[in-house]
């Protein structure tokens, strides 16, 4: 597995962790929720790739179905 690999199915994790409770989460969580979990897991994303994963989230819980990183950060 390459080290891109990895890194997107780490960003994967944490984002469907955050996916997991987001419904649930005060407005504008989902953001801080996905810098945190990034940084627990050592990952280091530009701003507009977290904000482009949190806006994913948020369209996700409208029925937009569930959020694949890779295809979000590509």
């Amino acid at each position: 597995m390459t080290e891109s690999n990895e890194k997107t199915e780490a960003v994967q994790a944490v984002v469907d962790r955050v996916t997991s409770y987001q419904e649930s989460a005060p407005e504008g969580t989902v953001e801080a929720e996905l810098r945190k979990g990034l940084g627990e897991a050592g990952l280091d994303l530009p701003d507009a790739d977290v904000t482009a994963l949190a806006e994913a989230i948020e369209a996700a819980e409208e029925g937009d179905g569930p959020v694949q990183a890779a295809s979000v950060l590509s």
